[in-house]
């Protein structure tokens, strides 16, 4: 029997606290800090994530509606909005950026066995971004358009659990292709990605690192064919050759000899044109591991339906950070404590269970796991359109 443990507090032990602890030392975060420290803002902010709060008002009327429970739930010190304000303005958002990371990695290590929808047994990951639309007036600092605001949440996706492994938010108007300066390319890893990101200087670092990059071509691209590859036209491939761009300028940034590979989706009849800087895998792998790039893509979905990422606590730069690697925080620890307690249920399903029942003195295996479950969500419904990416 689990006596005065509540299912908060029992998923708030999967938070490794001594390194949780270095990372405030590291930056000051509980520096002059009586009452509450930065484990109660962590906590406090998770709490929002988890029951789906809108506002600090609102998180401040539900915990103190709970006040007697508090200190079972770990939180210590007194709930209040302008304190919880305070602490998202000024406590650096690089304290939670770094558990993020931790907690990443230990992700990455449990989900490493997990099949990818392609059989390989290189890591495969999705580079993608997400457009978060903000009030200029309210965030000035996110500049987008000339009348609007936004920031960019820039993510490269592991395929093996849907775990993010890089995140970087930016203001809304830097253009994607730059994040690839912030990447350190993994050798033998593959890198799947959209159109956006072709900057054949910079697509060119990842030959340089011995990775793999699996691209959409756009429809201007200057190239002359060298050879071609016999190809099963019954599978929906059109072509696949061995080319060199003749661009003046992409043939200097890319001198070495690219991979073309063209595909027809059998029941759109829509064509889609890749390029790789991998000769060695089956040229139907190649258009399957961009339809794999899917996953970035409900990743993005999933966490603006489920996080609190769209209404934010804070109009500064560091409580919008801080706000989103909170939310990263929680989505990563879930999925932890999923993996470690061997819960058969989706992320989905587990988060609609939790935000209901923080406050029960029940084991979270037990609650979990119930026998009676049966999952009534289809995969395939939220699975997007092979040329709808």
């Amino acid at each position: 029997m689990n006596l005065g443990r509540t299912v908060f507090a029992q998923l708030m032990d999967h938070v490794p606290r001594h390194e949780f602890r270095q990372a405030v030392a590291r930056y000051g975060g509980d520096h002059r800090v009586r009452t509450f420290t930065c484990w109660d803002q962590f906590l406090c902010m998770s709490f929002a994530q988890l029951t789906y709060r809108e506002s600090l008002r609102d998180i401040e009327s539900c915990l103190r509606a709970m006040q007697g429970k508090l200190y079972h739930m770990g939180i210590r010190g007194r709930v209040s909005r302008n304190t919880l304000a305070v602490a998202n303005e000024k406590r650096d958002w690089r304290i939670y950026a770094d558990l993020g990371q931790l907690l990443i990695h230990e992700a990455r290590r449990l989900y490493a066995a997990e099949p990818l929808a392609v059989e390989l047994d290189e890591t495969v990951y999705a580079l993608d971004s997400t457009t978060i639309d903000l009030c200029l007036s309210v965030f000035p600092w996110a500049h987008f358009r000339r009348t609007k605001g936004a920031i960019k949440l820039h993510t490269l996706l592991d395929l093996r659990g849907s775990i993010p492994t890089f995140v970087h938010i930016t203001p809304g108007k830097v253009s994607d292709v730059l994040i690839l300066d912030e990447l350190m390319p993994e050798p033998g890893a593959i890198y799947v990605m959209d159109r956006g990101y072709i900057d054949f200087g910079r697509l060119h670092q990842f030959t340089l690192w011995h990775a793999v990059f699996v691209i959409r071509a756009r429809k201007n691209l200057q190239y002359r064919r060298l050879y071609s590859h016999p190809v099963d036209k019954a599978t929906g491939l059109l072509c696949d050759q061995t080319v060199v761009l003749t661009g003046r300028e992409p043939s200097k940034a890319y001198p070495a000899k690219l991979r073309r590979v063209r595909f027809q989706d059998l029941e759109t009849g829509k064509k889609l044109t890749f390029l790789t800087n991998d000769f060695s895998l089956p040229a139907l792998t190649i258009a399957e591991l961009y339809r794999s790039r899917w996953q970035v893509e409900l990743f993005f979905k999933w966490i603006k339906q489920h996080l609190r990422i769209k209404a934010f606590f804070g109009t500064s730069p560091n409580a919008v950070r801080t706000q989103i690697w909170t939310a990263i925080c929680t989505y990563v620890l879930v999925a932890i404590v999923k993996k470690r307690l061997g819960i058969e249920r989706d992320l989905h399903s587990m988060l609609q269970v939790l935000s209901i029942s923080l406050f029960e003195k029940t084991l979270v295996g037990e609650l979990l796991s119930a026998e009676d479950y049966t999952s009534n969500i289809d995969p395939s419904r939220n699975q997007l359109s092979f040329f709808d990416l």
